[in-house]
């Protein structure tokens, strides 16, 4: 607008002290002009005869010529204000993508935050379950040790007396081979009883207590190592053993 003189002279004032002020608006405003002056001059077109004849003559009528003197130039002035608003705009513009890219990354931070809260939550939850167990009034703990297959292994069972119910707790158990599974065993009246498959993880440390099939009797417990899915009768090695 300041490049068209459009401006009040109170806006042209303010543009004229910014331009003072700041040497690159004074510069970007000088190259916008000089644009307007070179589009001015490519697209320029030549009056014909009889236009500029009638020009002339308005020209030498005294009031036309005070008409034409009351006719504002461009003020140059103007230039420095769209030089501004652009540089305002821009600036802007890299303010606000700025800080849009902070707010992403604190969004990110905040949503990974609570995703480690509810792992947290969830690992707190399930340690709270095995406390409850270990510390149950009717919580009988029996020890598997290793056996032949693997002597260094170990796993402990926690047996209710008052409702039978039987909870393993794994963790020292060796990571199960590929297509195997742990399968535990109750001894009753001297006879091998399913007890369930044990779930394992590919780490020792996510090993959990968990609860099996319940007993109301039994005399020992044993873990085997079964084809994935177990079978009705032990057929694998035999890892570790404990009675009652």
């Amino acid at each position: 607008m300041h490049a068209l003189g459009l401006t009040s002279a109170q806006e042209a004032t303010q543009v004229a002290e910014w331009a003072a002020q700041f040497p690159e608006v004074k510069a970007e405003l000088e190259a916008i002009e000089k644009g307007l002056e070179v589009y001015a001059m490519d697209h320029a077109i030549q009056p014909s005869a009889n236009t500029r004849k009638i020009i002339f003559n308005k020209l030498l009528n005294k009031e036309e010529v005070k008409k034409v003197a009351l006719v504002r130039s461009i003020s140059p002035a103007w230039k420095y204000a769209a030089a501004a608003s652009i540089l305002l705009l821009l600036g802007s513009v890299y303010f606000n993508m700025s800080y849009y890219n902070k707010f992403k990354e604190a969004d990110t931070a905040l949503q990974n935050s609570r995703q480690e809260l509810i792992t947290a939550r969830d690992e707190l939850k399930v340690m709270s379950s095995d406390m409850d167990v270990v510390k149950n009034k009717y919580s009988q703990a029996v020890s598997l040790n290793g056996q032949e297959a693997a002597p260094e292994a170990a796993a402990k069972i926690f047996w209710m007396k008052n409702t039978g119910e039987v909870y393993i707790d794994p963790s020292n158990l060796p990571e199960a081979p590929a297509g195997k599974q742990y399968q535990l065993w109750a001894f009753v009246d001297g006879k091998p009883v399913d007890g369930g498959m044990i779930i394992t993880t590919k780490e020792n440390k996510d090993y959990h207590i968990q609860k099996m099939k319940s007993f109301g009797r039994a005399e020992a417990f044993a873990v085997t190592l079964e084809t994935a899915g177990g079978n009705p009768q032990p057929k694998g090695d035999l890892y570790v053993m404990g009675k009652l």
